[in-house]
């Protein structure tokens, strides 16, 4: 029987020779990851359940990064629950303030996700990983504190969309504009727990680093999954940050996909995801003047080194409009110390920009640029739902690093183009 890219990963770590759309069945994990909000649940389910020991203390991650540094009490209180258990279960992978970094950014830098692994993480956004040929999906904390304590989850198989990719982006497009026309497209729902797969020549025009963006949104179109085929980029880049062996899953030829969409990457526009749905999607040629408030660049979507070096090259000699606050939030330590020795974080704070620790801060609305009423953003980060990054009569508008930077000197939202006339 035919089988998907995800078909084939997760037949592997269930010891079938093969798996069909729809069956359900029992997965070995190849790492479980929670962050400092989701795996204080887990904790205490783990507890709970009477487990007494992880199933692989090297299998295990957890990543400080939503509140933390700590922005209140409650979220020391929460940090050191996790500093605790991994003390006591000996986890390998514990990364607190000082180590960590926004954790879809930190795994595959770590070289903690390798090729045809399975993941799962209690936060949405663990598809990132399909952008190396990783099945990784997001899951409740329960499920998370199953994981840690067997090494074992359920999943029921998704069936696939194919994305047959051709021709190079254009000059400040990328792999965010991709992405978010895609959801444009299809809804938020039109992928609703089924795996987007990658596929086509267009895929060798995109970096890994536009890749990680494109799987990390895959969940905003509702998919379980997204994954990309394994080309020399992504073993070049595996290579470079891990020394685990792995295994290469393609997709056989007669594989059944439920839609396939051919996406000419040189007909992709700059697009902004207006409020309050990823799926509101606008070009240059449909936004009119809309005044803004507040830059974000950063997040597990956007915080990559690529990001913030195409943000730089706009705000360079620039300076950012009166009364909008920039700021920017590098992914992890690694690359902001790069950001440093580079000369990024000194064109950020010449043009009027504050650069942050890396934290998932503002993208939930936890802290480190929340928004007041009426007040609107344009961000890097993932989603724009009601109240997302503060109060409920705020507005985020989703956008490229190319497109905030070039907002930011605008005061508006603006297109990099016509701002570097």
């Amino acid at each position: 029987m035919s089988m998907t890219m995800t078909q084939k990963i997760l037949a592997a770590h269930a010891g079938l020779e093969k798996v069909e759309a729809g069956q359900l069945i029992l997965v070995d994990l190849d790492r479980v990851l929670g962050n400092d909000i989701t795996s204080p649940v887990a904790i205490r389910e783990f507890e709970n359940i009477g487990a007494t020991a992880v199933y692989d203390k090297d299998k295990v991650t957890m990543v400080m990064d939503h509140f933390a540094p700590n922005k209140d009490i409650k979220a020391a209180a929460q940090c050191k629950m996790c500093r605790d258990f991994c003390d006591k279960h000996e986890v390998t992978h514990f990364y607190d303030v000082g180590r960590m970094g926004i954790e879809h950014a930190l795994l595959p830098e770590k070289g903690l996700v390798v090729p045809g692994d399975v993941v799962i993480g209690a936060d949405s956004h663990t598809c990132t990983y399909g952008a190396i040929g990783a099945f990784s999906t997001g899951v409740g904390s329960t499920d998370m504190a199953c994981g840690m304590a067997t090494g074992k989850a359920w999943f029921k198989v998704p069936s696939a969309i194919k994305f047959v990719l051709k021709g190079k982006l254009n000059k400040y497009v990328s792999g965010k504009d991709v992405i978010l026309h895609i959801i444009g497209k299809i809804g938020v729902d039109g992928a609703l727990y089924k795996s987007m797969e990658f596929v086509g020549e267009g895929v060798k025009a995109l970096t890994v680093y536009d890749r990680l963006t494109i799987s990390n949104m895959a969940i905003e179109a509702g998919a379980k999954n997204g994954i990309f085929e394994v080309d020399e980029q992504t073993i070049e880049y595996v290579k470079a940050h891990s020394d685990r062996e792995f295994k290469v899953y393609k997709a056989d030829e007669d594989a059944v996909y439920d839609e396939t969409y051919e996406i000419d990457l040189s007909q992709i526009q700059s697009t902004v995801a207006f409020p309050h749905l990823p799926e509101n999607t606008k070009t240059f040629d449909e936004i009119g003047d809309v005044a803004i408030d507040q830059v974000v660049i950063g997040s597990c979507t956007n915080g990559h080194y690529k990001d913030l070096a195409e943000a730089a090259e706009i705000l360079k000699g620039r300076k950012i409009a009166k009364r909008v606050r920039a700021i920017i939030i590098p992914a992890t330590q690694d690359i902001y110390m790069k950001a440093v020795e580079n000369g990024l974080v000194k064109i950020f704070i010449e043009a009027g920009c504050v650069v942050s620790t890396p934290t998932c801060g503002p993208c939930l609305g936890g802290y480190m640029g929340i928004l007041a009423a009426g007040e609107r953003a344009v961000a890097t980060t993932n989603r724009n739902f009601v109240g997302r990054m503060g109060h409920v009569e705020s507005e985020v508008y989703l956008a490229s690093p190319a497109v905030a930077a070039a907002s930011a000197i605008a005061g508006k939202i603006a297109n990099p183009l016509e701002v570097l006339k």
